[in-house]
């Protein structure tokens, strides 16, 4: 069994299991392997944790190559990412699981190492979509691709925990509706408030 076959396992059982309950037999049952066979290549589970962490952390990029093939434009893809971000919230018991791991990444160094890492990565990755998108006509050519990812990060975490407030409907149609609020100004066709003379 591989590496990233392990991990895989493991982030199975993490959407499963709060940190709490996760153990290395878990893992293992997973895995399909034996806890001693993880201990062997890994050591503890927080060392295996690390090393996915690290792992995920580095495929960033990866990921949004998925995204573009996939995606019938660089929009598109903006908007696919968006629905990847809300199934950590497919349902209120999983976004707490999420939100007691990202705790462990917020709060212990190592951790934070490649979540701040992979976050970087990420609006990198959207800035160029947005990049991409006022290229192809998508969005107006007035737009700040560099402004708008740091909105469109800061708006789809927020909308999730907005969703987990109020609980209306699913968390991925709760995150649509505010990306599309957020996307809607620059969109070509609509109309844009005028600037006011200077005197």
């Amino acid at each position: 069994m591989s590496d990233d076959e392990v991990f895989a396992a493991t982030y199975r059982a993490m959407n499963r299991l709060s940190p709490g309950e996760l153990t290395l037999a878990a893992i293992a049952e997973e895995a399909g392997v034996t806890a001693g066979a993880l201990v062997q290549r890994f050591g503890s589970k927080r060392d295996l944790l690390l090393a996915l962490s690290g792992r995920y952390s580095s495929a960033t990029g990866e990921m949004f190559i998925g995204l573009r093939q996939a995606a019938s434009s660089p929009l598109a893809a903006l908007r696919a990412y968006g629905e990847c971000m809300s199934q950590m919230a497919s349902s209120p018991a999983a976004l707490a699981r999420s939100l007691s791991y990202l705790q462990i990444d917020l709060t212990d160094p190592e951790f934070r190492k490649h979540l701040h890492t992979q976050a970087r990565s990420t609006r990198t990755e959207m800035q160029a979509l947005i990049t991409d998108a006022i290229e192809a006509g998508e969005l107006v050519r007035e737009t700040n691709a560099k402004q708008l990812a740091r909105t469109v990060e800061a708006v789809l975490s927020g909308s999730m925990m907005a969703w987990a407030h109020y609980q209306e409907g699913t968390a991925q149609a709760w995150m649509r509706q505010d990306l599309e609020a957020v996307l809607a100004p620059y969109l070509p066709g609509r109309p844009r408030k005028k600037r006011a003379k200077s005197r």
